[in-house]
């Protein structure tokens, strides 16, 4: 889907002093905007998205948009990285396995990260929304992202797959059973949670739920694991 539109914002000429574009509180000014953007992008897309609304949203004006961001499409590109910031980095993602020796104890570690943070707080934000949008249609906001962030973590997961497997790490079972121990996470980061909660009301989406789940969905995924990689050796 194409990205790219005319921007809905007055061009011009970047306010002679900082004052006249936002008072004389640029950090907060410049976090209002992200912040009002990052409701407005959730709520409607980027392609929907006016720097007008956002800006009315924020307290400001809308030259303020040109002025901190160079435009909509750096703003969008503020916004989704701010909401990767808020989910899980891969600074976080190396630190919860940092000390853990066995495969199944890293692959735990990472799911009950992923389980806490997207059944936390930040689910009822618009960053979930955001990253949703992005992960089932990219834009070019996502690709540094995918260079510097998603890559590296899928290093991560094919060692833990390839150790829990015995499988190579470029075996076409680990490349598998990687998207299949992560596909119910990302389930919880796209789906609808009204919608998921009626469906699923049992599911379990309290502080108190959260123990229950990870081991559910590791248990599963081991199960899993297993199955294939039997079944791989089985064909060689």
């Amino acid at each position: 889907m194409a990205r790219h539109k005319t921007l809905d914002i007055q061009q011009n000429p970047r306010p002679r002093r900082r004052r006249e574009a936002d008072g004389a509180d640029a950090p907060g000014t410049r976090r209002r905007l992200l912040e009002a953007a990052g409701q407005v992008f959730a709520e409607k897309g980027y392609d929907r998205a006016t720097g007008k609304e956002i800006a009315e949203r924020a307290g400001t004006n809308a030259a303020a948009v040109n002025y901190y961001y160079g435009g909509m499409e750096g703003l969008y590109a503020a916004v989704v990285r701010e909401a990767h910031n808020r989910l899980v980095t891969l600074d976080a993602f190396s630190a919860a396995i940092a000390g853990k020796v066995e495969a199944e104890a890293k692959l735990r570690a990472i799911v009950e990260l992923i389980v806490r943070t997207l059944t936390g707080p930040v689910a009822s934000s618009w960053v979930l929304r955001v990253i949703g949008r992005e992960v089932v249609a990219p834009s070019a906001a996502l690709a540094p992202l995918l260079e510097a962030e998603f890559l590296p973590r899928t290093r991560i997961m094919r060692g833990i797959v390839s150790e829990l497997t015995g499988l190579p790490k470029d075996h076409p079972t680990v490349a598998r059973g990687c998207i299949s121990a992560l596909a119910p996470c990302f389930m919880l980061l796209i789906f609808d949670r009204p919608t998921f909660t009626r469906a699923f009301p049992e599911f379990g989406f309290g502080p108190g739920d959260t123990a229950a789940v990870v081991d559910h969905l590791v248990r599963f995924a081991l199960a899993g694991l297993s199955s294939v990689a039997r079944a791989a050796r089985k064909n060689r």
